[in-house]
């Protein structure tokens, strides 16, 4: 019997090319995410898109306590806010979308159907240092790939790759990604690499990473090892870094929830308070309601 690869990431560089890049696929983590959620079945897929270039992305942290957030947001689209974080190897998101809108468009809608005019906001926080970087640049391309190609051109200035392919059977949805980036450091005496987003040794490795496709990224069977085996296999040295295990994680956490309602006000909990005596908070995340007791919520000096 095989062993499915899945839900997982895996990062590797090309020493001799100044590279990098990390591979990821999906499987039931993206299944439970989506199953806490009544999405039409467009918006499933952009939320496998958006939760593989969240695992790409936030696997890079070098802080495991760090967390990497993905944000999108619109004006006048038929999505009004996409969010994504990533943190130690827990993944969650969702989307907040006019449903009306959603059923009266097309079956397959494009990007910009989806978003109108937007942005995609990607922040790395860094907990050892308390460091926080954000990107933001316009939603534009075909994709959430060539938004994400577009963030590491203008915020960056890395050259990158993306590929992420979304799918389904028998075992349910599934959804792979590779990110390849021309490394921003030369060795001693070059120039910048980041300088020459036409240099030949990355012309040389995007050429070969776009060969992946679709079946590929998706084949819970195909090892991630040998995919980049596949691309790679004529370089001098491909050193595979590992990567983290990937799960659903939803941090909701009840004294979390009290601490932050005993920052309003007294009259303005009062207000929220239902017949039951509960102040009822929506996670966005995980579609749950935490009942909390007004009685339980102390106040913040």
């Amino acid at each position: 019997m095989t062993t499915q690869d899945i839900d997982r990431t895996l990062g590797f560089t090309i020493t001799s090319r100044h590279a990098r890049g990390r591979v990821a696929r999906l499987g039931p983590v993206l299944d439970a995410i989506l199953a806490a959620h009544a999405y039409p079945l467009a918006i499933e897929r952009l939320l496998g898109e958006a939760l593989v270039l969240t695992a790409l992305l936030g696997a890079l942290l070098k802080d495991s306590a760090g967390q990497m957030t993905l944000q999108a947001q619109t004006e006048a689209g038929i999505v009004d806010l996409l969010v994504c974080d990533y943190k130690d190897g827990e993944l969650r998101g969702y989307v907040r979308h006019d449903a009306e809108r959603m059923a009266e468009g097309p079956a397959e809608p494009s990007l910009f159907a989806l978003f109108g005019k937007g942005y995609l906001a990607i922040t790395f926080d860094q907990a050892a240092t308390g460091e926080r970087y954000q990107g933001i640049v316009p939603l534009e391309g075909g994709s959430l790939a060539d938004a994400a190609q577009s963030y590491f051109a203008q915020s960056e200035q890395i050259p990158s790759l993306v590929r992420i392919a979304v799918g389904r059977d028998a075992h349910g949805f599934k959804a792979g990604g590779l990110l390849l980036q021309h490394l921003p450091e030369g060795e001693d005496g070059r120039e910048r690499l980041h300088t020459r987003l036409d240099h030949p040794e990355w012309e040389h490795v995007a050429i070969l990473g776009s060969t992946l496709g679709p079946d590929e990224l998706l084949d819970r069977d195909l090892p991630l090892e040998t995919i980049v085996w596949r691309l790679f296999n004529e370089e001098e040295e491909v050193r595979l870094l590992g990567g983290p295990s990937l799960a659903k994680g939803c941090r909701c956490d009840l004294d979390h929830i009290r601490s932050v309602l005993a920052q309003f006000q007294e009259e303005e909990r009062l207000a929220m308070v239902d017949e039951a005596g509960t102040i009822g908070v929506d996670c966005a995340f995980c579609s749950r309601v935490f009942p909390i007791a007004a009685h339980e919520i102390a106040e913040v000096p």
